[in-house]
C-alpha cells in the first residue's frame, strides 16, 4: 500500500513538473518548492521510524529516492532541457535501484544475489535508456535549428 502512495506521488510530481516546464521559475518559488519537497522527505523519513528491520531500510529507501526525484524535477522545471530530462530519467532508475536493493534483502543467498544482479542490470538498462533518449532529443533539436 505504502509503496502505491509513493508511486503516485512522484507520477503526480512529474506531471506537474511538465506543466510548467516552458517557463523557468523564480528564485523564491524555486526555494519554496524545495522547502517543500525537504519538508515532505522529512516527513517521509520520520513515519519510517516505527518500522523494525528491513521494512525500515525498504521505507527509508523508498523517502530518500522519492526526495531525488522531486529535486530533479524541480531541477527540470528550473532549467528544463535534454539534460534536465536525462537527470530526472536516472533519479528515478537510482531510486528504483536503491529500493529493490533494500527489497532483496528480504531473501537469503543464492536468491538475494539474483535478486541484486537483476535491479542492478535494470538499473545499467535505465540510465543507458536515459541516456539515448537526450541524445535523441538533442539530435532533434539540432534539426529544427
Amino acid at each position: 500500500m505504502h509503496k502505491h502512495g509513493i508511486a503516485l506521488a512522484i507520477a503526480l510530481a512529474f506531471g506537474f513538473g511538465h506543466a510548467f516546464a516552458a517557463d523557468a521559475m523564480s528564485r523564491d518559488t524555486y526555494k519554496a518548492e524545495k522547502d517543500k519537497i525537504e519538508a515532505t522527505a522529512k516527513a517521509d523519513k520520520k513515519a519510517c521510524e516505527p518500522m523494525k528491520d528491513n521494512a525500515k531500510d525498504i521505507c527509508q529507501a523508498e523517502a530518500k529516492a522519492k526526495e531525488k526525484i522531486a529535486k530533479a524535477e524541480l531541477d527540470a522545471q528550473n532549467k528544463p532541457g535534454p539534460k534536465a530530462d536525462e537527470k530526472v530519467a536516472k533519479m528515478k532508475a537510482e531510486g528504483t535501484y536503491e529500493v529493490a536493493k533494500e527489497k532483496c534483502e528480504d531473501q537469503k543467498g543464492d536468491g538475494m544475489m539474483a535478486c541484486k544482479k537483476d535491479a542492478k542490470a535494470a538499473y545499467d538498462k535505465a540510465k543507458a535508456d536515459a541516456k539515448t533518449a537526450t541524445a535523441t532529443k538533442k539530435a532533434e533539436e539540432k534539426k529544427k535549428s
